[in-house]
């Protein structure tokens, strides 16, 4: 299970010499994630609208090149751990032109009600990720 979402570095994501402001990938990588579950068929927006929300518990990022303004990016999304209350979605960002890493990581979320209650119980959406994750090792 794997998604790539293509995007531009703006303006406004750098700093004064032009290179990537390194609070700027959490944001890509939840533009990945986005794209991942509505490449997969069904988008956050829907799971929420089902009761199902997913904050981020867990955060982690590696740096390992420099992004520049203007710079087309890769942000390849994979769904690398389900269990019964989380999910861990794994980034990694390339230079789209080399294809050289520029960053790696991960965001960890737990599948909760909207009431804030942790949905310990298995959901929906845990089984939905199991399917596609069942589904793509055939």
């Amino acid at each position: 299970m794997k998604q790539s979402t293509k995007v531009r570095v703006r303006y406004g994501e750098t700093d004064k010499m032009g290179v990537a402001y390194y609070g700027n990938y959490m944001n890509w990588f939840e533009v990945g994630r986005s794209d991942f579950c509505r490449a997969m068929g069904k988008s956050f927006a829907e799971w929420e609208n089902e009761g199902i929300l997913l904050p981020v518990v867990e955060a982690y990022c590696r740096y390992k090149s420099s992004l520049l303004y203007d710079e087309e990016i890769e942000i390849e999304t994979t769904v690398t751990k389900i269990s019964k209350v989380s999910v861990v979605f794994e980034c990694k960002i390339f230079h789209a032109d080399s294809k050289k890493l520029a960053a790696e990581g991960y965001t960890k979320h737990a599948f909760i009600s909207k009431d804030g209650k942790l949905l310990r119980d298995g959901n929906k959406l845990e089984e939905w990720l199991k399917e596609l994750s069942e589904n793509n090792e055939e």
